[in-house]
């Protein structure tokens, strides 16, 4: 799938450890809190060395304004709905061996090519508005995954670690995915 490329690089991170994490849940768009492990993720991202321009956002989710919040705490952040992850409809809640298929649709569920579409609009758009400044986005594993298909390898690739930076960082016509 070729997708129109955002302006320029791009920083993605997955929220803290969450409960639903730690306990191998579905948790897409249920609100679940960050476990103790998780807010210590998010308080060592606070020690790393940050570009000083950078654009910051974050989920609608708890999970990782809270991640934002302890990561960045003197700085301010924009919400942003398009960052939240996908809707797994009945299967919220269930254990991960039970999540369909990505390219199912779940029941009362977002089906996988419209999270595409919502996250190249939603990421197209952030970058287009930073101007100078480096978006930073705190978001989901799905989030990350979607991007990874849109602009890199065209693979969702494995679960992104909590917590940890992934610059994608603009090649020519395509995006490289590498930690910051």
């Amino acid at each position: 799938m070729t997708a129109p490329l955002p302006s320029g690089s791009f920083c993605l991170i997955r929220h803290g450890e969450t409960t639903a994490n730690a306990d191998g849940i579905i948790a897409g768009r249920t609100d679940v809190a960050l476990t103790e492990r998780g807010r210590q993720q998010a308080r060592d991202l606070s020690r790393r060395h940050w570009p000083e321009r950078i654009a910051l956002y974050a989920s609608p989710m708890s999970r990782a304004q809270e991640t934002c919040k302890l990561a960045f705490p003197d700085r301010e952040f924009t919400r942003h709905d398009g960052l939240r992850e996908r809707d797994w409809g009945v299967f919220e809640m269930r254990p991960l061996d039970q999540q369909p298929a990505r390219e199912d649709t779940p029941e009362s569920g977002e089906s996988w090519p419209a999270m595409l579409s919502r996250i190249r609009r939603t990421i197209t758009e952030i970058c287009a508005v930073s101007q100078n400044r480096l978006p930073v986005l705190v978001c989901h594993s799905g989030v990350i995954r979607a991007a990874r298909v849109l602009w890199t390898t065209g693979d969702v690739g494995t679960r992104p670690p909590n917590a940890t930076p992934i610059l994608f960082e603009r090649a020519g016509e395509t995006f490289e995915e590498k930690e910051l």
